[in-house]
């Protein structure tokens, strides 16, 4: 599938953007549009397989060296804190960090962390990269954070006595709170003394797009026909990150649902909820650095 690559910048330095989930749909999309515009593109992701067919790619396109595949378990802190570590030994700076990893889960698995897959992929791999690759980001004239979940929607919630789902676990119910988790982490993110990365919050909708390969076959089927009727093409909704990566907002945060622009005092990014979200997520990885497991309050 072909993407129309981003217009080339005058810089004097190859920039390097980190994209999480870098192998699939639209993050595969992105990473080879940058990659032929001549960025150092660093693709996040867990098929070694996808990983290979990426590189390829690349390579078929004149790319050459033009992207590192890292192999991570993003739903896995160490696994997720052993790539940050593998980017700050071969950067000196990072200059985007574009965030698409997401899988859906039919049924509930916990992760070797014990905790709920969706959330800890979906949501807390962001936190940690966010974070961890945070003083890279700032080493950057015009860094940028994106983050692709769902910023507008109003369904679904964090349920904060519950994290892990244990009662009344569905596929969308574990989605819907950690696409609202992503809402807050901008929110926090945004609102941290003396930051000086911008964070975008980006809602594409519908996509062609994704790993279907986890759900069950009629679900297949029937995401495969809406998709083809009422999806919007890779393309379309990959631009608009182009653009937040090109020329990033002057604002702290932004929030964009699929080209609109939103109020930031919407429910679903309220301060206080960030501030609370943040100190819990804090909580649940001083429990897994200390032994203890992650566990839902």
């Amino acid at each position: 599938m072909s993407t129309k690559a981003p217009r080339p910048r005058d810089t004097d330095r190859q920039r390097v953007i980190v994209v999480s989930g870098g192998t699939d749909g639209m993050g595969r999309a992105f990473a080879l549009a940058r990659v032929r515009s001549g960025d150092k593109v660093v693709a996040l992701g867990s098929n070694p397989e996808k990983g290979r067919r990426l590189l390829e790619e690349a390579t078929r396109s004149g790319a050459v060296g033009g992207i590192e595949f890292v192999r991570v378990d993003l739903a896995s802190v160490g696994g997720t804190r052993s790539a940050i570590a593998r980017v700050v030994a071969a950067h000196d700076a990072v200059d985007s960090l574009v965030l698409f990893a997401n899988r859906h889960s039919p049924r509930r698995v916990l992760t070797e962390d014990g905790l709920e897959r969706t959330f800890a992929l979906y949501y807390l791999s962001r936190f940690l990269l966010g974070e961890g690759l945070g003083p890279l980001l700032r080493r950057s004239a015009r860094p940028v954070i994106v983050n692709v979940a769902g910023v507008g929607a109003r369904a679904g919630r964090i349920h904060w006595d519950d994290l892990r789902l244990e009662h009344r676990y569905g596929t969308v119910r574990a989605q819907l709170q950690a696409g609202r988790a992503n809402d807050l982490l901008g929110v926090a993110h945004a609102a941290r003394p003396g930051e000086t990365v911008p964070y975008v919050l980006y809602h594409p909708g519908f996509t062609r797009s994704g790993d279907l390969g986890p759900l069950p076959a009629p679900a297949r089927l029937l995401i495969r026909a809406l998709a083809r009727v009422a999806a919007r093409p890779v393309e379309e909704s990959v631009a608009p990150v182009h653009g937040f990566v090109d020329n990033p907002p002057k604002a702290p945060l932004t929030a964009i649902d699929r080209g609109r622009s939103l109020p930031l005092d919407l429910p679903t990014l309220a301060p206080g909820d960030a501030e609370r979200l943040a100190e819990v997520t804090r909580e649940l990885l001083r429990a897994i650095t200390s032994g203890g497991g992650g566990h839902g309050r």
